[in-house]
């Protein structure tokens, strides 16, 4: 049964004031959102960010995806405005630990939605959401490669569908690694994954991955108390990706708990729907935290 839209709100009420005050000088980006702290024992005890939490009130599309369709689902026409919000939330919780060994297990909870609101005559219809659970084995390696700090290493299990019936259900299933590294304000993720194949049958999306590509690259600037980020994907093969760039900054001198936030998106697949569909979109709102 999918999870209500309205889910990821509610949450980030929840949790937002816990998720924003990990504090921006307090050791490297990875120790902050990695090392199991003080008190972490208890599986569950120990919540943090995971990928950005935000709320987008606007959101400008050049070109809305409004027939949507997959090499296996007939197109079906839906009407769009270029103009929606968009939001997310996004956090992971501490399961185990094996300090010895520095490694962790953690689960991991992404959604994402795009929400109509702007369109009173469909009744501001949720055109979009993503759920996105995964279970992760994350290692500090603490070495140094190449001039970088290599701080962090993972591998998971992720399922990233949008609980749509046909023809508008998308979904598909990865083991993906992850490894980072930094040096002083820069930080660098690597993100390779490969998919787990389905039957062509049950496969929602089977060329999903020449539009998604095989991975991503993250790249995190802190400049003070701003943080520009760029996460960038690309399928050497088809030549499709996309690139999304982000720009996070206070809202006052004080206060780091809501923060302006401005994302630019362009290319296929912001949302899985969109998956094999190209366009431009520039988003402004509120960032409730940041990447891990």
């Amino acid at each position: 049964m999918p999870l209500r839209p309205a889910f990821p709100l509610s949450l980030a009420l929840c949790l937002g004031p816990g998720l924003a005050s990990q504090d921006p000088a307090a050791g490297s980006l990875f120790e902050r959102a990695w090392s199991p702290g003080a008190g972490s024992g208890v599986p569950g005890s120990d919540v943090r960010s995971h990928k950005p939490s935000y709320l987008l009130f606007g959101r400008y599309s050049d070109h809305p995806n409004r027939e949507p369709h997959s090499p296996t689902r007939p197109a079906q026409a839906v009407a769009l405005r270029h103009l929606e919000s968009k939001f997310q939330v996004s956090f992971k919780v501490l399961l185990g630990t094996m300090e010895a060994q520095r490694l962790s297990l953690w689960g991991g909870y992404t959604q994402q939605s795009h929400w109509q609101v702007y369109s009173a005559a469909q009744s501001r219809p949720f055109r979009e959401t993503n759920y996105e659970p995964e279970l992760m084995l994350a290692w500090q390696p603490q070495r140094e490669v190449l001039g970088l700090r290599w701080s962090l290493a993972t591998l998971g299990f992720n399922h990233q569908s949008n609980g749509k019936s046909e023809p508008l259900s998308r979904s598909w299933n990865r083991v993906i690694a992850q490894f980072g590294f930094e040096r002083g304000p820069l930080a660098l993720i690597l993100r390779p994954w490969m998919r787990v194949s389905e039957s062509r049958a049950e496969d929602d999306n089977p060329d999903l991955d020449h539009y998604l590509g095989h991975g991503e690259a993250v790249a995190i600037l802190k400049l003070g108390r701003h943080t520009v980020t760029g996460t960038g994907r690309l399928n050497t093969h088809s030549g499709k990706g996309a690139f999304q760039a982000a720009w996070s900054f206070p809202l006052s001198p004080e206060g780091r708990a809501l923060r302006g936030y401005v994302q630019v998106f362009t290319g296929y697949g912001e949302s899985l729907v969109d998956y094999n569909w190209r366009q431009n979109t520039i988003a402004i709102g509120f960032c409730l935290s940041e990447w891990m």
